[in-house]
């Protein structure tokens, strides 16, 4: 019990110490969060969490250097300059094989356009000897949408054969988790941790936390990372095509391509009209298709148009793209 409350005074004091500086500059403003607790984590793997930066102000942006408090903590900024409105990733990786117990690591963000300023992250974990999981995470891999597969890890607990799982549960909605005891023996409890995906989880490259909490009130809620990419079956490029300025009573063309997972036939495209038309190259089903946009420019103005492909496949059979456009006289 008192190595817990040692754990949250900890984590409180350094909240308490982060919580006053957070939105306090332009600097601070480009992060969406200070920090990232990876809870009990078993003594190995790597652990890795990425920090999202966006340049919302009106000027560009330049991140001068990265620097850590502990060695076992390694930051890097994916791209070290931004435009206004671009973003990019600070990746932070712990090194758990080179701490036990309890770590908290500072993480120095220096700026130097368009003034000199810091931010300082901070990343925590509590390294430990009396579990393991394998594999560290629950990985899914690539998959298409509309599926529920399940991924497992088997999570073993040594020393204490009194040990039990009172509760498992995910950040994310779409995940379903569950566990089964595997083997109780005199010196190692194991259990099956599963995660299942609802047919509806979205469309992308995602990451969420799997978190079990056990019985035993000196061990923190144990942390099961998971990753997942969902395929859409269908796909277009470019998602938003770009006219640019048309002068009036002239035409401008563009190729847009949507490729599905398989075959398929488009159906028909709605949201044109007498001015926006759109021709497909091939009424028959394959697994590419080409389709050329055209905009007989009429009265001056901006053109914000969605189009929506309908095909003929069973599920997710309809993506949108968008038409942008200056009609000039």
């Amino acid at each position: 019990m008192a190595t817990m409350l040692r754990y949250g005074f900890v984590v409180a004091a350094v909240l308490a110490t982060a919580g006053p500086v957070l939105s306090a500059t332009w600097a601070d403003a480009l992060f969406e969060e200070f920090s990232k607790d990876f809870g009990s984590v078993p003594r190995g793997p790597m652990l890795t969490h990425a920090f999202r930066i966006v340049n919302n102000t009106q000027g560009e942006v330049n991140i001068a250097s990265v620097r850590v408090s502990c060695g076992c903590v390694s930051a890097v900024a994916l791209k070290g300059h931004l435009g206004p409105g671009e973003t990019t990733y600070l990746v932070a990786h712990m090194d758990t094989t080179r701490f036990t117990g309890l770590r908290s690591v500072t993480i120095y963000v220096q700026f130097n356009q368009p003034a000199f300023e810091e931010v300082r992250l901070w990343v925590q974990a509590n390294c430990r000897n009396d579990f393991s999981i394998t594999p560290d995470t629950l990985a899914f891999g690539q998959l298409k949408r509309g599926g529920t597969p399940t991924a497992s890890v088997l999570l073993s607990f040594y020393g204490n054969t009194d040990v039990q799982i009172t509760e498992v549960k995910c950040e994310s909605n779409y995940i379903q988790p569950h566990v089964q005891e595997i083997r109780r023996s005199d010196s190692e409890v194991t259990y099956q941790v599963t995660a299942r995906l609802r047919a509806d989880a979205p469309v992308g490259k995602w990451y969420t936390d799997v978190w079990v909490k056990t019985n035993n009130f000196g061990m923190p809620p144990i942390r099961v990372p998971l990753t997942v990419e969902i395929e859409s079956a269908l796909s277009v490029n470019p998602e938003t095509v770009m006219l640019g300025v048309v002068k009036t009573q002239t035409e401008s063309e563009r190729r847009v391509i949507v490729r599905g997972i398989k075959p398929f036939k488009i159906v028909k495209v709605e949201g044109t009209n007498d001015r926006l038309l759109v021709h497909v190259d091939n009424p028959q089903a394959k697994p590419v298709h080409v389709l050329t946009i055209k905009l007989k420019a009429g009265e001056p103005g901006e053109v914000n148009r969605t189009l929506s492909v309908l095909t003929d496949l069973a599920d997710d059979n309809k993506i949108d793209f968008h038409i942008n456009a200056q009609v000039v006289p």
